[in-house]
Protein backbone atom coordinates (compact mmCIF):
# COMPACT_ATOMS: atom_id res chain seq x y z
CA UNK A 1 0.00 0.00 0.00
CA UNK A 2 1.05 3.59 -0.89
CA UNK A 3 1.16 6.53 1.20
CA UNK A 4 -1.81 8.82 -0.16
CA UNK A 5 -1.06 12.68 -0.24
CA UNK A 6 -2.78 15.32 -1.23
CA UNK A 7 -2.47 14.72 -4.67
CA UNK A 8 -3.77 11.27 -4.45
CA UNK A 9 -7.17 12.76 -2.80
CA UNK A 10 -7.17 15.71 -5.86
CA UNK A 11 -7.09 13.25 -8.51
CA UNK A 12 -9.81 10.60 -6.73
CA UNK A 13 -11.76 13.41 -6.16
CA UNK A 14 -11.77 14.23 -10.12
CA UNK A 15 -12.45 10.46 -10.81
CA UNK A 16 -15.64 10.54 -8.39
CA UNK A 17 -17.09 13.54 -10.03
CA UNK A 18 -16.43 11.83 -13.55
CA UNK A 19 -18.17 8.23 -12.18
CA UNK A 20 -21.25 10.24 -10.43
CA UNK A 21 -21.68 12.76 -14.11
CA UNK A 22 -21.62 9.05 -15.93
CA UNK A 23 -24.15 7.40 -13.64
CA UNK A 24 -26.55 10.44 -13.86
CA UNK A 25 -26.15 10.58 -17.79
CA UNK A 26 -26.87 6.59 -17.94
CA UNK A 27 -29.80 7.26 -15.95
CA UNK A 28 -31.00 9.13 -17.92
CA UNK A 29 -31.35 6.81 -21.06
CA UNK A 30 -34.50 5.46 -21.87
CA UNK A 31 -33.71 1.89 -22.72
CA UNK A 32 -32.74 -0.27 -20.42
CA UNK A 33 -29.91 -1.92 -22.69
CA UNK A 34 -28.21 1.12 -23.54
CA UNK A 35 -28.39 2.25 -19.40
CA UNK A 36 -26.73 -0.84 -18.39
CA UNK A 37 -23.96 -0.85 -20.77
CA UNK A 38 -23.48 3.27 -20.01
CA UNK A 39 -23.13 1.91 -16.32
CA UNK A 40 -21.13 -0.78 -16.52
CA UNK A 41 -18.88 1.46 -18.55
CA UNK A 42 -19.02 4.48 -16.72
CA UNK A 43 -18.01 2.01 -13.70
CA UNK A 44 -14.85 -0.21 -15.58
CA UNK A 45 -13.37 3.18 -16.31
CA UNK A 46 -13.65 5.00 -13.18
CA UNK A 47 -11.96 1.86 -11.48
CA UNK A 48 -9.38 2.11 -14.11
CA UNK A 49 -8.05 5.40 -13.94
CA UNK A 50 -8.55 5.49 -10.02
CA UNK A 51 -5.85 2.37 -10.33
CA UNK A 52 -4.19 4.06 -12.92
CA UNK A 53 -3.78 7.41 -11.39
CA UNK A 54 -1.97 6.03 -8.13
CA UNK A 55 0.83 4.60 -10.02
CA UNK A 56 1.35 7.94 -12.05
CA UNK A 57 0.58 9.95 -9.12
CA UNK A 58 3.28 7.96 -7.29
CA UNK A 59 5.77 8.44 -10.07
CA UNK A 60 5.63 12.21 -10.09
CA UNK A 61 5.12 12.82 -6.29
CA UNK A 62 7.42 10.14 -4.41
CA UNK A 63 11.32 10.48 -5.53
CA UNK A 64 14.27 8.75 -3.52
CA UNK A 65 18.01 8.79 -4.72
CA UNK A 66 21.26 6.40 -3.25
CA UNK A 67 24.11 7.66 -2.12
CA UNK A 68 27.10 6.46 -1.22
CA UNK A 69 26.61 2.87 -2.25
CA UNK A 70 29.11 0.09 -1.95
CA UNK A 71 29.80 -3.37 -2.14
CA UNK A 72 31.62 -5.86 -0.07
CA UNK A 73 32.12 -9.57 -0.05
CA UNK A 74 32.45 -11.56 2.48
CA UNK A 75 34.61 -14.30 1.37
CA UNK A 76 34.18 -16.73 4.25
CA UNK A 77 30.70 -17.05 3.99
CA UNK A 78 30.26 -16.46 0.25
CA UNK A 79 28.21 -13.19 0.72
CA UNK A 80 27.80 -10.02 -0.83
CA UNK A 81 27.09 -6.70 1.33
CA UNK A 82 25.67 -3.51 -0.11
CA UNK A 83 25.31 -0.57 2.02
CA UNK A 84 24.91 3.18 1.81
CA UNK A 85 22.21 5.83 2.08
CA UNK A 86 18.78 6.69 0.72
CA UNK A 87 17.29 10.02 0.80
CA UNK A 88 13.30 11.12 0.26
CA UNK A 89 13.86 14.21 -2.62
CA UNK A 90 10.48 14.43 -3.11
CA UNK A 91 8.33 16.86 -1.42
CA UNK A 92 5.69 13.97 -0.01
CA UNK A 93 6.10 10.98 2.52
CA UNK A 94 7.35 7.53 0.97
CA UNK A 95 5.77 4.82 2.65
CA UNK A 96 8.49 2.05 1.35
CA UNK A 97 11.74 2.69 -0.88
CA UNK A 98 12.80 -0.64 -2.77
CA UNK A 99 16.47 -1.43 -3.71
CA UNK A 100 16.91 -3.99 -6.76
CA UNK A 101 20.78 -5.07 -7.00
CA UNK A 102 21.24 -6.92 -10.64
CA UNK A 103 24.36 -9.04 -10.50
CA UNK A 104 25.77 -10.14 -14.08
CA UNK A 105 28.74 -13.03 -14.34
CA UNK A 106 31.93 -11.38 -16.30
CA UNK A 107 31.14 -12.67 -19.78
CA UNK A 108 27.85 -10.28 -19.76
CA UNK A 109 29.11 -7.76 -17.90
CA UNK A 110 32.15 -7.21 -20.13
CA UNK A 111 30.72 -8.44 -23.54
CA UNK A 112 33.73 -11.09 -23.40
CA UNK A 113 31.24 -14.26 -24.36
CA UNK A 114 34.20 -16.73 -24.20
CA UNK A 115 32.93 -20.54 -23.48
CA UNK A 116 35.05 -20.63 -20.61
CA UNK A 117 33.55 -17.96 -18.70
CA UNK A 118 30.27 -19.88 -17.87
CA UNK A 119 29.27 -22.85 -15.77
CA UNK A 120 28.38 -25.97 -17.21
CA UNK A 121 27.78 -29.19 -15.91
CA UNK A 122 28.28 -31.97 -17.37
CA UNK A 123 28.47 -35.63 -17.00
CA UNK A 124 26.79 -38.97 -17.23
CA UNK A 125 24.51 -39.07 -14.49
CA UNK A 126 23.32 -35.20 -15.28
CA UNK A 127 22.11 -37.00 -18.49
CA UNK A 128 19.44 -39.02 -16.18
CA UNK A 129 18.79 -35.83 -13.82
CA UNK A 130 16.42 -33.56 -16.77
CA UNK A 131 13.17 -34.90 -15.66
CA UNK A 132 13.74 -34.40 -12.11
CA UNK A 133 13.92 -30.91 -11.48
CA UNK A 134 17.44 -30.80 -10.52
CA UNK A 135 19.01 -27.78 -12.07
CA UNK A 136 21.12 -28.24 -14.69
CA UNK A 137 22.68 -24.75 -15.04
CA UNK A 138 23.39 -21.99 -12.82
CA UNK A 139 22.61 -19.06 -13.39
CA UNK A 140 24.51 -15.93 -14.61
CA UNK A 141 22.21 -13.03 -13.64
CA UNK A 142 21.32 -13.24 -10.23
CA UNK A 143 18.06 -10.18 -9.17
CA UNK A 144 17.51 -9.89 -5.59
CA UNK A 145 15.12 -6.99 -4.02
CA UNK A 146 14.79 -5.66 -0.90
CA UNK A 147 12.84 -3.25 1.17
CA UNK A 148 15.43 -0.38 2.58
CA UNK A 149 13.58 2.32 4.22
CA UNK A 150 9.70 3.00 5.72
CA UNK A 151 7.57 5.59 6.61
CA UNK A 152 10.40 8.25 4.95
CA UNK A 153 9.41 11.75 5.51
CA UNK A 154 10.63 14.36 2.81
CA UNK A 155 14.10 15.33 3.17
CA UNK A 156 15.12 12.81 5.51
CA UNK A 157 17.57 10.28 5.19
CA UNK A 158 18.20 6.79 6.23
CA UNK A 159 21.26 4.06 5.87
CA UNK A 160 21.08 0.71 4.43
CA UNK A 161 23.07 -2.64 4.84
CA UNK A 162 21.60 -5.33 2.49
CA UNK A 163 23.39 -9.16 2.66
CA UNK A 164 22.98 -11.69 0.23
CA UNK A 165 25.06 -15.12 -1.26
CA UNK A 166 27.56 -14.64 -3.75
CA UNK A 167 27.85 -17.35 -6.12
CA UNK A 168 30.76 -18.73 -5.98
CA UNK A 169 31.08 -19.81 -9.71
CA UNK A 170 30.82 -16.41 -10.53
CA UNK A 171 34.56 -14.55 -11.65
CA UNK A 172 33.88 -11.15 -11.75
CA UNK A 173 30.23 -9.52 -11.65
CA UNK A 174 28.78 -5.91 -13.09
CA UNK A 175 26.19 -4.76 -10.60
CA UNK A 176 23.18 -2.80 -11.53
CA UNK A 177 20.70 -1.04 -8.96
CA UNK A 178 17.81 0.82 -9.30
CA UNK A 179 14.93 1.92 -6.63
CA UNK A 180 11.25 2.41 -6.03
CA UNK A 181 9.45 4.48 -4.20
CA UNK A 182 6.06 3.54 -3.35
Amino acid sequence: MTAFNYVHYITFFVIFILFVVGVYKSFQQKKASLKTSMLFTTVLVSVFLAVFSVFVVDKYTKSAKLYKVKNKRLLSVEKIVYSGIVKNTGNFPIKKVTIEIKLVNQGHATGNVKGGNFYKSTGFFEFFNEGLGIEKDKPQTIIKRFVIARDMKAGKAESFRVYFDYPPYFRSAADYISIEAH
